[in-house]
């Protein structure tokens, strides 16, 4: 079936990067593009009206953590100083002989799988992306949002991590690392065994994908292991690097290196590798670490760093800086991480703190920080058909509406990717078309009821927060963990 979107501002492509299409169309048949232009003379058996409207390649969120995280609403504005800023280990770990977010029966913790992963694909989806990273989740994460992404027909890149060890608490409730290298290659091996079970499915939206641990709990062997695994399968690999104080320490005390320096000499860089992050390099200042050459590596291997403006900023964190990072040759392709899984968002906040950090009203231009969340991450993940509007691509296609919706937070627009970048945000999309298919009409998404979904969130969010206590390390209550930000009256 041969359809034809008529805008409105196209995105279009040029062989190199976007351009822009006034008054444009789109043509599709089934799942391929054939036509990007001003105007088509064939035939079509269905049009869409998204004249005065935005038509765009869809986002590519590339680091994305499943759930509603409710966890999250009990560290903003405040945290222990202890994890400099970094959320999840203030998150993901009890004290000894409990649970986070309590002890629940099989029937309970599954159906609490089923609904966060429900809540982030539809979430992603709402919100404009049409393929995503998950982060390397523990496999029955990664099988709860395999359902999901098949059922709404979205596209994403699945593979659980492979942790042996990691972190745990000690009764005064402070974090250790307790590493397990007789586990780590048994993890490996389960984790390849389940990408490539699933790489391929779902008529090909579901990919594989390698998830080793972060530089400071991983062992060398399987760093190698994944590189050959990678290689071989031609799978992306993701991992957390440089991306914390702590995880930096470490890795310079234990192996006189930085992480990245340490992810070299094991040979796991190349143009297939995604690095979580990558803001606490050994040339961030923070670090006053000397005789840095993190950038110089990772331009020379390829690689590209997943950054996540929003959540690094709410942290007191921060990516320092972009024009230096574009200057040297590394890539940058975007990420929501946790929340709000709004990739226009993310734009504009990659936009603004990148001006800020580079001390430069040029840098990270709205062109730019959409390219990092199109083009970039498409080739990226190696794949010249996602990321554009183009003939041969996948018709993974938007439609943002730039007139707001009885709104005037666009006022006048002259270009319509610097007006998104600036005003919009995710629900400016109105349509989402994935593999040629109209996965979300008008905001709605089909199976979906977003205000139910809302509901459960909430609900689930007041039992976590209810119960924090008896799983806390510190043994606090939410009000001691996260004071109200007004006293409450009475």
């Amino acid at each position: 079936m041969r359809t034809l979107i008529r805008g409105g501002w196209v995105v279009g492509y040029s062989g190199d990067t976007h351009t822009l299409v006034p008054d444009g169309v789109v043509v599709y048949e089934d799942d391929r593009i054939v036509h990007v232009g001003r105007q088509f003379e064939g035939p079509v058996d269905a049009e869409i009206d998204a004249r005065g409207k935005l038509i765009s390649p869809g986002f590519i969120d590339t680091h994305v953590h499943s759930g509603s995280r409710a966890y999250h609403r009990l560290i903003t504005d405040t945290g222990r100083h202890d994890f400099y800023g970094q959320p999840w280990l203030e998150l993901a770990f009890a004290r000894p002989g409990t649970q986070v977010g309590g002890a629940v029966d099989a029937a309970t913790a599954e159906a609490r799988l089923r609904f966060e992963a429900a809540f982030t694909v539809a979430e992603l989806l709402r919100n404009g992306t049409t393929t995503f990273l998950e982060f390397g989740s523990a496999l029955p994460v990664q099988e709860a949002v395999r359902a999901e992404v098949e059922r709404l027909g979205i596209r994403a890149y699945l593979g659980p991590n492979s942790y042996a060890g990691g972190w745990t608490t000690r009764e005064d409730g402070r974090l250790v690392r307790v590493l397990d290298p007789e586990g780590a290659l048994p993890a490996f091996e389960r984790a390849v065994s389940y990408v490539t079970r699933v790489d391929g499915s779902a008529e090909g939206r579901i990919r594989g994908l390698l998830v080793p641990p972060e530089p400071d709990v991983v062992s060398v062997d399987v760093l190698r292991a994944t590189r050959e695994a990678a290689t071989r399968l031609r799978l992306p690999i993701i991992i957390h690097a440089a991306y914390s104080v702590i995880e930096f320490s470490h890795v310079v005390l234990d192996r006189g290196t930085t992480p990245i320096e340490f992810l070299e000499s094991v040979g796991l860089l190349g143009p297939d590798v995604l690095i979580g992050h990558g803001n606490f390099i050994g040339e961030n200042p923070r670090m006053n670490y000397s005789g840095a050459r993190d950038l110089e590596i990772m331009a020379s291997a390829g690689v590209t760093i997943s950054h996540c403006p929003v959540n690094l900023a709410r942290r007191a964190r921060s990516l320092d800086s972009w024009e230096l990072y574009r200057k040297a040759g590394v890539k940058i392709a975007l990420g929501t991480d946790t929340f709000p899984r709004d990739m226009i968002l993310q734009m504009r906040e990659a936009s603004y703190i990148g001006k800020v950090m580079s001390r430069s009203l040029f840098a990270a231009s709205a062109a730019e920080v959409f390219e990092a969340a199109t083009l970039s991450a498409a080739r990226a993940l190696g794949r010249d058909d996602l990321g554009r509007l183009a003939p041969g691509a996948k018709a993974d296609i938007l439609i943002i509406d730039l007139e707001g919706r009885d709104t005037l937070r666009y006022g006048a627009v002259r270009d319509p990717i610097k007006s998104l970048v600036d005003c919009g945000t995710g629900d400016d999309v109105e349509t989402v078309i994935v593999d040629g298919i109209v996965r979300m009409r008008e905001g709605r998404i089909p199976g979906v009821e977003l205000a139910a979904l809302r509901q459960q969130a909430q609900e689930a969010g007041e039992r976590l927060w209810s119960q924090v206590q008896e799983w806390d390390p510190l043994e606090r209550t939410a009000e001691q963990i996260a004071p109200w930000s007004f006293p409450l009256a009475h």
